[in-house]
């Protein structure tokens, strides 16, 4: 789980981090729970070891149970108090315990990421803006180069996926936007006369080559975010239908084992692939609303026009 934890700091968004600590404590929540279901398991399993009725080697196996989800708690507890010095810290303050909201599983469901969405979304990205005032400052027209480098298609299609046009942008010829060089004149042409006495046509074509590549790096990073929030959708849908299937295997054998037809090591795998499965499911609703947190980032700040 450390690995996950790591690739979170990465986001680097408040809204994260607090997602990060929801799922701490659904995790803490779910160890709690299981350490209780399996000492109440673990008191059966003696009980009917000292009456003759199963081995010693049953209550092994239950106690195993029990000290995996034990050393859980204070593991994710640790985590927990981690996470709340790091957002405190973010919010300018000494560490502290911080307030919570809403569970993790009173939380909506993500939003829809809707179809159609139009590319011009990314001219609110700060880079792409940085990148055309540098051009603006070269008087350069901005219009003309708008227009050549910035492809105006829709980036979403059914279900908030990747468009077969934004996908297309990386599956054609090598060169699809590698043109910045010839067009820098009709790009520079209104204000040729100023800019070239400042400018020398190799500079204008280094500020018109950093555009294209900081276009590119934003499509690129739309078409990553949203390859991501389709892949960790499906995820987390498999890892529901894990959930319930490793739930109900885990309750047959616990009726197998009562009924005298299964070892205790049969209990032991099954509640122990629960116990994991559950917690997968928590880490994959997770992934998935990160994923959606770096779309926002990646088309500058959400759909919203």
């Amino acid at each position: 789980m450390s690995g996950v934890r790591l690739e979170v700091r990465g986001v680097g968004h408040r809204y994260g981090e607090s997602e990060v600590l929801r799922d701490l404590d659904l995790e803490l929540d779910i160890s709690r729970r299981t350490l209780a279901e399996r000492k109440d398991s673990l008191r059966l399993t003696q009980l009917l070891s000292d009456h003759g009725s199963t081995s010693l080697l049953d209550v092994r196996q239950a106690e195993q149970l029990v000290f995996t989800a034990a050393s859980e708690v204070p593991s994710l507890e640790q985590q927990i108090e981690q996470e709340e010095n790091f957002i405190s810290t973010l919010l300018g303050n000494n560490p502290a315990p911080v307030p919570r909201g809403r569970k993790l599983t009173e939380q909506g469901h993500p939003p829809t990421v809707p179809a159609g969405l139009p590319s011009s979304l990314l001219e609110r990205r700060p880079d792409i803006r940085q990148a055309e005032e540098q051009l603006i400052s070269a008087n350069a027209q901005i219009g003309v180069a708008r227009a050549a480098f910035f492809p105006q298609i829709s980036l979403t299609a059914t279900a908030g996926y990747q468009s077969s046009a934004l996908t297309s942008l990386f599956n054609g010829p090598a060169g699809l936007w590698n043109f910045g060089g010839a067009l820098v004149e009709p790009i520079f042409t209104g204000g040729k006369l100023r800019s070239n006495v400042r400018l020398t046509r190799a500079q204008q074509q280094q500020f018109l080559l950093r555009y294209e590549q900081t276009i590119q790096g934003a499509f690129r990073e739309v078409s990553d975010s949203l390859v991501a929030y389709r892949k960790t959708q499906e995820f987390r849908q498999q890892q529901e239908l894990l959930v319930v299937s490793a739930q109900d295997e885990s309750r047959l054998s616990h009726m197998r084992y009562s009924g005298g037809v299964a070892s205790y090591l049969e209990v032991l795998t099954n509640e122990t692939n629960y116990f994991t499965a559950e917690l997968s499911l928590v880490q994959a609703q997770l992934n998935e609303r990160l994923s959606l947190v770096q779309l926002y980032r990646a088309l500058g700040g959400g759909w919203e026009p």
